[in-house]
């Protein structure tokens, strides 16, 4: 099969592979579409220490099942299909009290480490266990279906904060995963959705999607604009989807007394916070990793159209496109959200 290889950092060679072996458990899925994922542009260069060469990487997929294992029940060839990126072993504390997505002996496909190494997608094939594939309406092209990765992480930032139907979030950033939020929080009963950002470009998307209100930060002063549509007590909720200083302290500040914060960013693995203002006006901070059974709902919303994902689709690839567009997005490309390739 043909495959898209992370030879060495920055270098993703097109290859040769062997059609991969499946376990009685497992499904062998032709891919059909797989999202190029902020993660997988942290692996491509080396920084994330979690792409180790060789590998192929490729998270955010959708196909049709090739053949599947003697154990498997609920597929057979010819269904189409998405998967989660993380396979959860089904035996820890985490799994057993429902939490799949704090899974202690956790893999994600595509990815590489110290403790294990898992093929992704960015291929013609791939396996992945039963427990995690999920069927696929006919209607939805495969197009969408791969970005039920991304939806899940919103849908389930959304489902853990206590929003109260008619609240207001605020949503502190307006990347492809803050847009997303954008119109979780919505789904979740918000009545009014704050976007922020410096971009003015991915402002005017979280409008088309539903935010009511967009702020550019670089022109504007946030808590006090919050402050001006919330009756001068700040928004109920609000996500922080960029994981750095300055956003999380304004997700903070723009928050009435006793609302919540999530954090979905991740962006640095440490950051100063403003403790008294947390402490002395009671905010609530929640992380919010991963997914966690949204999959089926992520589906249901897309297949309704009730969760947009056409807007952040920047480009659909083929796969000898793939390392090119791996190197435009490393480089910033301006406009660029999500970009799927095509085995």
């Amino acid at each position: 099969m043909k495959a898209m290889l992370l030879s060495e950092y920055k270098k993703l060679d097109l290859v040769d592979m062997p059609k991969p072996e499946f376990a009685d458990n497992e499904l062998l899925i032709q891919v059909k579409a797989c999202g190029i994922c902020g993660s997988d542009i942290h692996g491509w260069d080396g920084s994330s220490g979690r792409r180790q060469p060789p590998l192929v990487m490729g998270h955010e997929a959708a196909g049709i099942v090739s053949e599947v294992g003697s154990r498997v029940e609920r597929f057979q060839a010819g269904d189409r299909v998405t998967f989660d990126s993380m396979i959860s072993c089904g035996r820890c504390p985490a799994c057993h009290s429902g939490s799949i997505n704090l899974c202690e002996n956790r893999q994600v496909m595509g990815v590489a480490c110290d403790e294990f190494r898992r093929h992704g997608a960015f291929a013609e094939y791939v396996v992945v266990p039963e427990h995690i594939a999920f069927a696929l309406p006919k209607e939805l092209p495969f197009e969408h279906a791969a970005m039920v990765e991304p939806v899940s992480v919103a849908i389930h930032a959304a489902n853990i904060t206590p929003i109260r139907l008619g609240d207001t979030a605020v949503v502190v950033g307006s990347g492809m995963i803050g847009l997303l939020v954008v119109q979780a929080a919505r789904l979740a009963g918000c009545s009014k959705v704050i976007a922020v950002d410096l971009d003015d470009g991915k402002l005017e998307i979280a409008r088309s999607l539903g935010a009511d209100v967009a702020i550019n930060a670089g022109q504007e002063d946030v808590v006090a604009t919050v402050n001006e549509h919330t009756a001068g007590g700040g928004a109920d909720v609000a996500f922080e989807v960029v994981g750095a200083t300055p956003t999380i302290a304004s997700a903070i500040e723009c928050t009435r007394r006793g609302g919540a914060v999530t954090l979905v960013g991740n962006l640095a693995p440490s950051i100063d916070l403003p403790l008294q203002s947390v402490v002395t006006r009671e905010i609530r901070l929640q992380g919010s990793c991963a997914s966690n059974g949204e999959y089926p709902q992520c589906i249901d919303y897309l297949s309704r159209g009730d969760m947009r994902v056409e807007p952040l689709i920047t480009a659909t690839a083929n796969l000898d496109e793939g390392p090119g567009w791996f190197s435009r997005l490393y480089d910033g490309e301006a406009g660029a959200m999500k970009v799927l390739l095509q085995p």
